[in-house]
């Protein structure tokens, strides 16, 4: 299942020799707006969902897969994305995913039903995928190890600022004339703008040579992938864990990958997934690292804004003004902790660190509770914050200083990939034992006061609508089940923390190419992007 074609490769040598601290801030301008769409895709709709549902006559399974439907397409093709990267032109790669993100926008934007607009949402999540793939691909194509960490602090910034400013902008829009279709508009002129930058300012050294697709391994790895997001996605809601559809999905996704795995280790000659990457101890250990940290990181971004509209009657847009504590601690560390990586070419110390202010961090979190002073909770997510900050990128930087450039972009695509599977586990996870906790506990305080709790749905009303008592209830079980859900992932940190202790500290390289690769005109043909 694999056919031979010859399309150009770029390969990531000669330019850091070649491109000044200018030049690659001109090329990083387009990336970096490219990278900021890509995270504003998800932030920028979480306050328009209820009115979009609403106004194409969804139900709360559609609520669902609006969500999931991103979710799915760009997690599964991760790796596909990051392998073609290693065989075709970067550039074009990722102008092709602002592209399909852009179509998937415009699609979503004039959606006229549920079923077109979940459509659209898998175009999106496309893009998405791409451009999460390869703005790190890229870059480690242009600049040394040694100096990478210098540029990863401006990924920590758009990090932050997308966070923080797509939940506002999108609570802007949707009580604006233009409403919640206004939200799917607002990031197409930052992608032309992203395209245009991209076309002018970036220019990688590429080269031809004969290579083999592997379609067979990239359709199962994308097959086996969704079946089991869409089980940790959908299982607690649209149907019970220990149902008869949980376990068909489970054995169906875990026979898929099977699958896939003898594909990429007998079959492919150019394999998604090389396995051979998981012999280097660095990658093994990272991309453990990564799953824990995933969870850790999107666990505390999801449920820490439900937490401040649920628990302390914040609006949405107040609650993403509260998220700036850990966006903020995140964008100084990973800011910091760059430069002085690329100062010195160490980096262990930094992941060391970094972990164990994220296990310090999440442990504060699991006292919160409806009553914690909101000073309190804005350093406990700043601590965190700082953590994730000295530990995200730089797993990725460990993994990159070890890989030869012909298996940068696989590599790569590696890590953000399980992070990604990580937190996907982790919020439907903890999202459903959020969700069987404050049932519970709310069930439980109203039968106290005497009232009949056998018609309690699992859903949450207008707590504003609700009797001064009830809602005290409420808000109570929503604080006391959201510091459960940090003590729940507590252990997960720790087996991350694990994972860094054991990585061996390789110095960062200053030079593209390792010392075992070949030049580029021993391999083919070499040509300007």
């Amino acid at each position: 299942m694999t056919q031979a074609v010859t399309p150009p490769e770029p390969l990531g040598t000669g330019p850091a020799e070649q491109m000044s601290h200018r030049e690659i801030m001109e090329a990083l301008s387009g990336l970096l707006l490219a990278m900021f769409v890509a995270m504003l895709s998800s932030t920028v709709v979480t306050n328009a969902l209820p009115r979009m549902v609403s106004d194409l006559g969804g139900s709360q399974t559609g609520y669902t897969w609006v969500v999931v439907a991103t979710l799915l397409s760009m997690t599964a093709t991760t790796p596909l994305w990051g392998k073609l990267a290693d065989l075709f032109s970067k550039k074009l790669l990722v102008q092709s995913a602002l592209v399909i993100y852009s179509v998937g926008s415009l699609v979503a934007a004039l959606a006229p039903s549920m079923e077109v607009l979940i459509g659209a949402r898998v175009i999106q999540g496309l893009g998405v995928g791409g451009l999460s793939a390869l703005v790190q691909v890229v870059i480690a194509t242009m600049v040394t190890p040694r100096e990478r960490g210098r540029y990863s602090g401006y990924l920590g910034a758009v990090f932050a600022l997308a966070t923080v400013s797509g939940p506002l902008i999108g609570g802007v829009i949707v009580d604006s004339p233009l409403g919640w279709r206004g939200c799917f508009f607002v990031g197409l002129p930052v992608a032309v703008a992203a395209f245009v930058l991209l076309q002018k300012t970036l220019h990688l050294p590429v080269v031809k040579r004969p290579v083999r697709i592997d379609y067979l391994g990239a359709t199962l790895i994308v097959a086996g992938v969704s079946l089991l997001l869409v089980w940790v996605s959908l299982a607690g809601s649209q149907f019970a864990w220990g149902s008869g559809t949980s376990y068909a999905l489970v054995a169906g996704g875990l026979a898929t990958i099977a699958a896939a795995v003898y594909v990429e280790a007998r079959v492919a000659a150019e394999p998604v997934i090389p396995l051979r990457l998981f012999k280097d101890r660095t990658t093994a250990l990272a991309t453990g690292a990564s799953v824990m940290v995933g969870l850790a990181m999107f666990g505390a971004t999801v449920y820490l804004s439900e937490y401040f509209q649920n628990a302390r009657g914040m609006s949405p847009t107040h609650a993403g003004l509260m998220s700036t504590s850990l966006v903020g601690g995140l964008l100084v560390s990973s800011v910091i902790s760059g430069r002085f990586i690329s100062k010195t070419g160490l980096w262990k110390s930094w992941l060391v660190g970094g972990m164990v202010l994220v296990i310090v961090g999440i442990g504060l979190l699991g006292t919160i509770d409806a009553h914690t002073n909101l000073a309190e909770v804005g350093l406990f997510m700043a601590i965190l914050g700082v953590g994730l900050g000295a530990t995200m990128q730089n797993l990725v930087l460990a993994v990159q200083n070890n890989t030869a450039q012909s298996d940068m972009g696989a590599a790569s695509s590696v890590v953000a990939f399980f992070r990604s599977m990580g937190g996907s586990i982790g919020v439907s996870a903890l999202g459903a034992l959020l969700s069987h906790q404050v049932a519970q506990k709310v069930t439980d305080g109203l039968t106290a006061m005497g009232i009949d709790a056998s018609h309690q749905s699992g859903s949450i009303p207008d707590l504003a609508t609700l009797p001064a008592p009830i809602r005290a209830l409420y808000e109570a079980s929503f604080g006391e089940a959201t510091g459960h859900l940090f003590l729940v992932s507590l252990p997960f940190a720790a087996l991350a923390l694990v994972c860094v202790g054991f990585i061996r500290e390789v110095p960062l390289r200053t030079t593209i190419l390792r010392d075992d690769e070949p030049a580029p005109e021993a391999v083919a043909e070499l040509v300007r992007d």
